[in-house]
C-alpha cells in the first residue's frame, strides 16, 4: 500500500475500501493514548496508554498493537489551535505521522480540539476519581478522536 497521510475522512475511507480495524493515537508529551475501532468503524474503545520515549521505542510498541489486532489504518489526533491554525504541537503530530508512515498503513490526521475536555467529561460522568482519570485520560481522548473519525468515515462526511 502506498504511503497515505491525509486530513480527509473520505480519502481515508477510500484508502480502506474493505474497512478494517483502526488504531487511534493521542500524542501527549509524556504519553500516547491509544484506542481501537472495530473493522466496521462503529465503536471506538480506549486502549492502553504508552509511556512516550524515543520514537524507535514508540514505533515498536505501536507496531506490536497493530500486529496484535490486525489494524488496517491509523488515526492521529492533530492538535490545532482553537482558531484552526497549526502551532508547534500540530507540526510535531505531522512529523510523527510521517515517521509512522514506514509501517505502511494509511494515516488520518484528525482535528482533536476539545477531545480531552470531552473525554474528561465522560470520565467524570462515570464518577471516576481524579487519580483514575489522570491514568485514563489520554486513552479516553484517543477514543473520542477515533470515534469522531469513524463517524465521518462511515457517514461519508467531508471534513
Amino acid at each position: 500500500m502506498a504511503e497515505l497521510i491525509t486530513l480527509s475522512a473520505l480519502d481515508m475511507r477510500d484508502a480502506l475500501p474493505d474497512c478494517g480495524g483502526l488504531i487511534g493515537l493521542d500524542l501527549g508529551t509524556q504519553t500516547i493514548g491509544t484506542a481501537f475501532a472495530d473493522p466496521e468503524w462503529r465503536i471506538a474503545s480506549p486502549g492502553k496508554t504508552i509511556a512516550r520515549g524515543k520514537f524507535s521505542v514508540d514505533k515498536l510498541a505501536i507496531a506490536a498493537l497493530i500486529e496484535e489486532r490486525g489494524i488496517k489504518g491509523i488515526v492521529i489526533g492533530l492538535p490545532l489551535n482553537m482558531d484552526g491554525t497549526s502551532g508547534p504541537r500540530a507540526q510535531s503530530a505531522r512529523a510523527y505521522a510521517k515517521n509512522l508512515a514506514v509501517l505502511g498503513l494509511p494515516i488520518l490526521l484528525w482535528d482533536e480540539r476539545w477531545s480531552t475536555t470531552s473525554a474528561e467529561r465522560g470520565l467524570i460522568e462515570q464518577d471516576m476519581s481524579r487519580a483514575k482519570r489522570k491514568v485514563r485520560i489520554d486513552s479516553a481522548a484517543a477514543a473520542v478522536i477515533l470515534q469522531a473519525a469513524c463517524d465521518a468515515m462511515a457517514g461519508g462526511m467531508r471534513w
